[in-house]
């Protein structure tokens, strides 16, 4: 092929990559929130940061804190948001750059959630028992230790997720060409239903296509890969080893794990749960999300834990 061949051939894949971008951009629709409840924002370091809170204001505060991957938002905890608020003051966020919160093109980084996490929790709740899963679990831990802020922790499948940091990948995906061509193949539905399938959930059930619909479209907002980017390139994992802070934690902690996830394996929740000596409960046919596949029973083992600390 010579040199005008190939410079023709190169010109029309790109134009053919512009225009699925573009494409696959106009099909993405504003998000309505998942969450039945007051829809409010709360102004951090120039994002808008969207939340549900819902429940009695005087009832104890519950601080719903979601994980993070390439189609996140706090539809996660949509199977338990209305019983939760049935007793308590719920208040869920989107975090900085997923779900209807802002996603500008900043360097996204463990740090700075955690610091968002402590000034969250410190100015929209009050001795707040904190519900965290995945990445956002070892937020919560990190905010406690440096805080104090929760009266309580209840950690879902927590990650600190260790590794490399790849700084030519992270460019690479918050690319405006080849990286929104990357991340709109990564949130595909089809990447999507496989993330499921393989990780997320014990069995296909467990989610619907109104589900998958709403990942996908979450995962084509303006802005969505560069929150991503940051966590695809190990960006988001936090300095600090889990099974060296939980021990640092001076409030009740409990882990909560399915015995068949693989993301993060039960190996890992025994181990982490001997080094911070604290509570972990197994839900059976469950994999990264208990709490979506299990609703009823999580909510049970919840309340029981929660109990004993509202009479205090």
């Amino acid at each position: 092929m010579n040199l005008r061949r190939l410079a023709t051939a190169t010109a029309g894949g790109v134009g053919l990559t512009e225009l699925v971008n573009r494409t696959l951009a106009a099909r993405a629709d504003p998000l309505d929130p998942p969450l039945e409840g007051y829809q409010g924002t709360y102004r951090w370091r120039g994002f808008d940061v969207a939340y549900t809170e819902a429940g009695d204001p005087e009832a104890p505060d519950v601080l719903l804190l979601h994980g993070i991957h390439a189609a996140a938002s706090n539809k996660e905890f949509d199977q338990i948001f209305k019983q939760l608020a049935r007793k308590y003051h719920v208040i869920a966020p989107d975090l900085p750059g997923f779900g209807r919160s802002s996603r500008p093109p900043v360097d996204y980084t463990a740090s700075l959630y955690t610091s968002f996490v402590v000034d969250f929790a410190d100015d929209m709740t009050d001795d707040a028992i904190c519900l965290a899963s995945s990445l956002s679990g070892a937020y919560a831990v990190l905010a406690q230790v440096e805080t104090g802020a929760f009266s309580q922790l209840e950690l879902i499948c927590p990650t600190d997720d260790a590794g490399a940091r790849r700084g030519w990948l992270r460019t690479l995906v918050r690319s405006p060409l080849v990286g929104t061509a990357l991340f709109n193949a990564l949130a595909s539905k089809r990447s999507i239903r496989r993330f499921n399938d393989r990780d997320g959930y014990f069995t296909e059930v467990s989610y619907t296509e109104k589900d998958v619909e709403f990942e996908w479209q979450t995962a084509h907002q303006p802005g969505a890969r560069f929150a991503p980017a940051s966590f695809v390139s190990g960006y988001l994992n936090p300095d600090a080893d889990l099974g060296d802070e939980l021990p640092r934690v001076d409030v009740p902690v409990t882990l909560v794990w399915g015995r068949d996830a693989k993301v993060t394996p039960l190996e890992d929740g025994q181990e982490l749960a001997d080094e911070g000596d604290t509570r972990l409960i197994v839900f059976d046919e469950a994999r990264l999300l208990p709490h979506v596949e299990h609703p009823g029973p999580f909510l049970d083992v919840l309340f029981d834990e929660l109990e004993p600390l509202e009479l205090q």
